[in-house]
């Protein structure tokens, strides 16, 4: 066949292809995407599995394949312990591998046999982590020196970031079905329980110190699994942090010259005050009588990655909203050097569990490059425009700038009081002088 000819055919089964996907439809079922080059650029360790890879996306990575063994270990220990055949796992992951691979961004190019077993393989490693960290490994039957299986092992808190990256999860649903076979459940946990075992394997990455007693009905309390099933951890963790949900303004519009706020020190000039918030909630920012109360942000290791995840989902995820990068753009918006982040840390507000000030200026200044965000469409948009309001009233920037210039320390009201007093001794003086020259005495 003639060059040309091979070039003309190949375009026509492009063309092909193309109104194939479009008729399907099929983006609508992804949930699990691939972050693109230029949102990974410099940043590719916060996206990229550390330890172990889960789902297609990073399947085969030769740096991973040593946890491969393991993988297989936890397998073994679980059937075992359940007195089960991988048979029925397979069978059943089977019938639903169509809908698990819609779950997934392009085209995964894995043969069906090896989608299935990678599904049952991964998908019962993560649930062996969930059971072993409420119960303790040692109940699964591990020893405590088990190199992967053991609550004392470092290893832990690198697999749990593992399994929180966007590029790294295994559908919900999958799990859903795993979970319900260990346990000889009906077709769906309908009593969530695989999603508060997940959400209590999560929860030391939350950007929060609250006790788990404290928000843990609250939080774990709510239909994880909706009817379309297409989530995963990730999402499943967002929801978590979110619940109940910010409340937007249904009824008034954000002006349409919405602009961002100023960082913490221009702020502080016009007046504001920063006060740490004691609402649950850790987007709960509010706006009272020149005060932004905000509260308290643990910021740790992980938080760089967890940050990136959450807002890369949400700005692929059709129609999930965008809290957190509303939130995020917020700080980066107030912390724009060490002296913003150093001003929020000692207000309480900001606590940088490792790192210092700057750190925690850099953090949020790599946050927030390469975000896509709308301010009008945004949980804070009223907020962002009360704080501009209120700055932008003269009066207020001169009385805080008067506050921030004579009354920031101790010894500037002692030596302000001082030269008041002295004017006074001065002006007595003076008018007794004056009244003396007038009015002689007999």
């Amino acid at each position: 066949m003639l060059p040309e000819y091979e070039s003309i055919i190949s375009i026509y089964e492009n063309l092909h292809q193309a109104e194939q996907d479009h008729r399907a439809c099929s983006w609508k079922t992804h949930s699990i995407y691939r972050i693109p080059h230029y949102l990974k650029d410099g940043k590719e360790k916060a996206y990229i599995p550390q330890i172990v890879s889960l789902g297609p996306y990073h399947h085969g990575d030769g740096r991973l394949h040593e946890k491969d063994k393991d993988k297989w270990r936890g397998l073994v220990c679980m059937l075992k312990r359940n007195n089960q055949k991988i048979e029925d796992y397979l069978d059943a992951v089977e019938q639903v591998e169509e809908r698990a691979r819609a779950c997934y961004e392009g085209a995964i190019t894995m043969s069906s046999e090896e989608f299935v077993m990678m599904m049952v393989l991964d998908g019962c490693f993560m649930i062996e982590f969930f059971w072993g960290f409420s119960l303790g490994f040692d109940k699964l039957g591990y020893t405590p020196d088990d190199p992967i299986f053991s609550l004392s092992r470092n290893s832990i808190v690198i697999i749990q970031r593992d399994m929180i990256l966007l590029e790294n999860q295994i559908p919900l649903f999958i799990l859903d079905l795993l979970f319900c076979l260990q346990l000889s459940l009906p077709d769906k946990d309908e009593n969530g329980l695989l999603a508060k075992l997940a959400l209590q394997f999560f929860y030391s990455l939350k950007p929060t110190d609250c006790p788990l007693d404290r928000l843990s009905l609250r939080r774990l309390e709510f239909d994880p699994l909706p009817d379309e099933g297409e989530l995963h951890c990730l999402e499943l963790f967002r929801r978590s942090l979110l619940y109940p949900g910010p409340k937007r303004a249904a009824t008034q519009e954000s002006p349409i010259g919405l602009q961002f706020i100023h960082c913490v020190t221009e702020l502080r000039k016009k007046g504001i005050k920063f006060r740490r918030g004691e609402v649950e909630g850790f987007w709960n920012i509010q706006f009272k009588d020149g005060t932004l109360e905000i509260p308290r942000l643990v910021i740790h290791d992980a938080s760089r990655s967890l940050f990136l995840n959450l807002m890369a989902f949400e700005q692929f995820h059709f129609n999930c909203g965008n809290d957190v990068t509303s939130y995020v753009t917020f700080m980066d918006n107030l912390i724009n050097s060490a002296e913003d982040a150093r001003h929020l840390h000692d207000c309480g507000i900001v606590e940088p569990w490792l790192g210092s000030d700057a750190e925690v200026d850099d953090l949020f200044n790599q946050l927030g490059k390469e975000v896509v965000f709308d301010i009008h469409d945004s949980y804070l948009s009223k907020l962002f425009e009360d704080v501009n309001t209120y700055s932008g009233h003269r009066w207020n920037g001169w009385i805080a700038s008067l506050k921030l210039k004579y009354f920031s320390n101790p010894w500037s009201i002692i030596f302000l009081i001082a030269a008041f007093i002295l004017l006074l001794v001065t002006l007595a003086q003076t008018l007794y002088e004056v009244f003396g020259y007038y009015k002689p005495g007999s």
